[in-house]
């Protein structure tokens, strides 16, 4: 690594949630290809969040105080003089005086917001989600807004699962007479707000055509030892997926998805997964919305509002239709190319470029 680092300012907790921590890992893989050093500067909890940020060559500062904090902002730009990083990305809850002050420190800031809650001061602005548009956000003059489907940020490890998944898998053998030919997906994505993971689970295992159930969750799921009992006490028909290598395997082999329009219903579309979705988080309305009206994945609504029953047979009339798995994942591939990532870095070197001609033009007047 040659070239001015690239500070990351986020925070993986239980409070903050861990969605951006997954787009911060996503975003430092594609920097490092340009050969620029990643640190995060960050509150991990659990701290083993930390191993997969140095597996992945990237640097750790702990951050003394929540994100956003006036405490934080003294620490950040301690640590902007100190690094003298060439842009500073913020995916945070913060305020508008917080980026106007990063700003003033003379790096290049780049906001990641899925919200459009306060006037962007900063240089660029991205949203890796479908929604909301550029109508919704306020801006400085000259930002550059890296919006919408060209900049949704999917997992190298997913994007090259796209050629493997050119087409269904085939249907299972039914043995025993237990369960049904197709396999289900379980991926409610790096967070599970309402602890739905482990029912919806049992609601999948129930439904006809089922015979086999992969769960996804990270390690920090609150419900691990009982999603864990889950998969031992029906280990015939439940298979838990936890690290990249065996989510990846569960992708490949699945026939549907049951999501909540998350970060990981974009990357299911990229591969081409037909999908479900019960909506956590006020944030994905916009995306689980675009997906549903592009033909990627079927809204089943807002989870207080879904009952067991809504769920069974929106999996019976998926699952009874191969034309509409077939269409729902060719629309899905169409949409999403998974090349977000190495636009999002062409566009922020080519900021950075202009930013030092500017500068260059400056001195030369002097």
């Amino acid at each position: 690594m040659t070239r001015d680092p690239i500070l990351i300012r986020l925070d993986a907790t239980a409070a903050a949630g861990y969605e951006r921590y997954a787009r911060g890992l996503v975003t430092a893989a594609a920097i490092q290809r340009r050969r620029r050093p990643t640190f995060f500067l960050s509150q991990f909890d659990p701290t083993f969040l930390a191993q997969a940020v140095k597996r992945g060559g990237n640097d750790w500062v702990e951050a003394e105080h929540k994100a956003g904090s006036a405490q934080d902002l003294k620490q950040t730009l301690r640590e902007i003089r100190r690094l003298k990083p060439a842009a500073v990305i913020v995916d945070a809850e913060v305020s508008q005086m917080y980026l106007a002050e990063l700003a003033a420190a003379g790096s290049l800031v780049m906001s990641i917001d899925q919200s459009a809650g306060i006037r962007f001061p900063s240089n660029m602005i991205l949203n890796p989600l479908l929604g909301p548009g550029k109508e919704s956000y306020e801006f400085d003059a000259g930002a550059q807004l890296l919006l919408g489907q060209r900049y949704a940020l999917v997992r190298s490890e997913i994007r090259r699962l796209r050629p493997v998944r050119s087409q269904e898998p085939a249907p299972m053998p039914v043995l025993n007479g237990k369960g049904g030919p197709f396999r289900a997906l379980l991926a409610l994505g790096e967070d599970d707000p309402h602890d739905q993971t482990l029912e919806l689970a049992k609601i999948l295992l129930s439904a006809p055509k089922i015979g086999k159930v992969d769960v996804v969750v990270r390690r920090h799921h609150c419900d691990l030892d009982k999603i864990l009992d889950f998969a031992e006490t029906n280990k015939d028909r439940v298979e838990l997926a936890l690290e990249p290598a065996e989510i990846a395997a569960r992708v490949v082999r699945c026939h549907f998805a049951l999501t909540s329009g998350s970060g990981w219903s974009l990357e299911l579309a990229c591969v081409g997964v037909p999908q479900l979705m019960i909506l956590q988080n006020e944030s994905h309305w916009p995306n689980a919305q675009r997906l549903e009206e592009e033909g990627a994945a079927t809204c089943l609504g807002w989870h207080e509002n879904v009952s067991p029953q809504t769920v069974r047979t929106a999996i019976q009339n998926l699952l009874s239709d191969p034309l509409e798995r077939q269409a729902m994942a060719r629309c899905g591939r169409k949409l999403i190319d998974g090349r977000g990532p190495d636009r999002l870095v062409i566009a922020l070197e080519v900021m950075l470029h202009a930013g030092k001609k500017v500068a260059a033009t400056y001195r030369a007047a002097a």
